[in-house]
């Protein structure tokens, strides 16, 4: 029996579970589609990695999640985005595939009013330049400088979101950050990590009121959007969309760190183990 494209699956993945914060956006964004995301647990982070690596890994989690049968792919990871997206495309052309980096500095380049930009995100992002050649592609006269936050992907995934000691280390890292810049400072701050999101209080109190905090999370929905509709994919089934989920490593700690990255519970049964 056929399969109906449309019902198909959207595969997303990341390195671990702050891709879920894309997943997220996307679900609310397009309740009615079915979404498969695979969380590359076992060898999270990605941003420490070499790039012959997280091509490596992301070839293989995108190969997983096409064996499934999908009808697009989105890398809901900025490291593998910006290192592995051609050659995640060129692999499983003809099918979709769409990355975080591009609608982040997009949002980024809409936000600024004064072309100051600041991105925080892994080390292997920042290395690789890819949010600082992809604004400036968009906004050439934009001042654009990129700090590795590799302890926040740390205190996301244990869920220390806030506090005292969390805003302590988000000072220590940004406001060096912000001097940078001279005494006018960004306007505009990029979270170039999917696990950044989950400690946007406490970024934002760091930052103050005068910088806007910028994810790829909504922007990334959007393109996802438009996409469906260019290749007449919706699912337009009326019922609520189905969540699945892989995990290279435990299930359990997946379903139970996940959630706060989700912003609801993962059942467990959802949850299935693989090997990449």
């Amino acid at each position: 029996m056929s399969v109906n494209k449309c019902d198909q699956p959207i595969g997303v993945f990341d390195s671990g579970v702050g891709g879920l914060t894309v997943l997220r956006a996307l679900k609310d964004l397009l309740p009615h589609e079915n979404f498969l995301y695979l969380g590359d647990t076992a060898r999270v982070p990605y941003g420490t990695k070499s790039a012959e690596s997280v091509i490596k890994y992301a070839l293989q989690a995108g190969g997983a999640l096409v064996k499934e049968g999908i009808k697009m792919l989105v890398v809901a990871c900025n490291t593998a985005s910006a290192v592995s997206i051609d050659s995640l495309m060129t692999a499983y052309s003809p099918l979709p595939v769409v990355g975080v980096v591009k609608p982040g500095a997009e949002a980024a380049c809409l936000a600024s009013k004064n072309g100051k930009i600041a991105v925080i995100a892994t080390e292997s992002t920042v290395k690789g330049g890819a949010y600082q050649r992809t604004i400036c592609r968009m906004h050439s006269g934009a001042k654009i400088i990129a700090k590795a936050c590799p302890l926040f992907v740390g205190l996301a995934e244990e869920g220390w979101t806030e506090g005292e000691i969390v805003e302590a280390i988000v000072a220590r890292y940004l406001k060096p950050l912000f001097a940078e810049f001279g005494e006018e400072g960004p306007d505009t701050l990029v979270l170039g990590c999917t696990h950044f999101p989950v400690l946007h209080g406490a970024i934002a109190k760091v930052a103050g009121d005068k910088i806007t905090l910028v994810d790829s999370a909504e922007t990334t929905a959007n393109t996802v959007k438009r996409i469906l509709t260019e290749l007449s994919l919706p699912n337009n089934s009326d019922a609520a969309g189905r969540l699945s989920f892989l995990a290279t490593d435990s299930a359990e700690r997946f379903s139970a760190v996940g959630s706060a990255f989700l912003g609801g519970a993962i059942n467990l049964a959802d949850v299935r183990s693989i090997d990449l």
